[in-house]
């Protein structure tokens, strides 16, 4: 072997033995993620072929049945319903309101760590929590909302959960007001990564504060807006935390969601198999949007 196979060897062995040490690096992640996830998740599929076994009596395979009760589900098609307005309710406000509020806590104002604390409290409050403190201002007639309407205003006292044309509506009201703070966080972060030159050169060439936010810090928090419009998507079809406590789903499966109809026909109805069904769509529909979301942003993220 000559000195030339010798040096080129080394090399080699030098890039495998980093290879190796990358590779059991990630190891426990990857374990966890497939345990976790991606395991569950082909046992989900699997599953959903199958009927619920029930005592001694194990499961049958059904083919597609399941598939078919589920589109001619009315339920179904209800609660789909409901989750494609609880989206459009939430995630558009969410971001919009977390922009307008990292804007205003990014410039220089008086008790700004104070405005930061308190915009950023409902996320740190469990989700029970968040929900009982809002059923205390929906309670009709001793709620909050009824005190101060009522005494300034003179209205009648409304349930608005116990109505179905408003019980969705005050969960989305809810979910707001706990995920604008948390968003409003990587905004902020985004904003403070802006070069300050960028925004005195505009100001120079007589640029107003509208053109500034439009041509060059929207632009340039393109990837925090898709970042956070992912997780928004994610959070508006796994909501149930709020649902259990505020409607139970009620009235009349009014503001009941997928992954809430999920819950109540594989625990408390114990239809594991149709359950895993509706879990495939669930994952379907996510999986289908968080890959249009990144072909829609795509040309969007970098400013150019």
């Amino acid at each position: 072997m000559t000195a030339t196979d010798t040096t080129a060897r080394a090399p080699l062995s030098i890039r495998g033995r980093e290879w190796i040490h990358a590779w059991l690096l990630l190891l426990p992640a990857l374990v966890f993620l497939f345990a976790f996830t991606h395991i569950p998740a082909i046992a989900t599929f699997w599953h959903s072929f199958f009927s619920t076994p029930r005592g001694r009596r194990p499961a049958r395979f059904l083919g597609l049945d399941n598939y078919e009760r589920m589109i001619a589900d009315p339920v179904f098609w209800k609660v789909m319903g409901n989750n494609l307005w609880f989206a459009l309710g939430t995630i558009p406000v969410s971001i919009a309101l977390a922009i307008v509020m990292a804007l205003w806590v990014n410039d220089r104002l008086a008790g700004r760590g104070f405005v930061r604390m308190a915009y950023f409290t409902p996320t740190v409050l469990p989700l029970i929590a968040v929900a009982n403190i809002w059923l205390f201002f929906y309670t009709p007639g001793f709620g909050l909302i009824d005190q101060v309407t009522g005494s300034l205003f003179g209205w009648p006292h409304t349930n608005w959960l116990g109505d179905p044309a408003t019980a969705l509506n005050a969960v989305i009201v809810v979910t707001v007001w706990k995920e604008a703070g948390f968003f409003m966080i990587f905004y902020l972060a985004a904003l403070q990564a802006i070069p300050p030159s960028l925004v005195e050169a505009a100001k120079i060439e007589g640029a107003g504060k509208w053109t500034i936010f439009r041509r060059i810090t929207f632009p340039l928090m393109m990837p925090t807006t898709l970042f956070v419009s992912i997780n928004a998507v994610i959070n508006s079809f796994r909501l149930v935390d709020h649902i259990f406590i505020l409607t139970d789903g009620g009235p009349d499966n009014a503001s009941s969601l997928l992954l809430f109809y999920i819950y109540e026909t594989a625990f408390e109805y114990w239809e594991t198999g149709y359950g895993a069904t509706l879990t495939v769509a669930l994952l379907v529909i996510l999986c289908a949007l968080a890959i249009g979301q990144f072909f829609l942003f795509d040309r969007k993220v970098h400013y150019k």
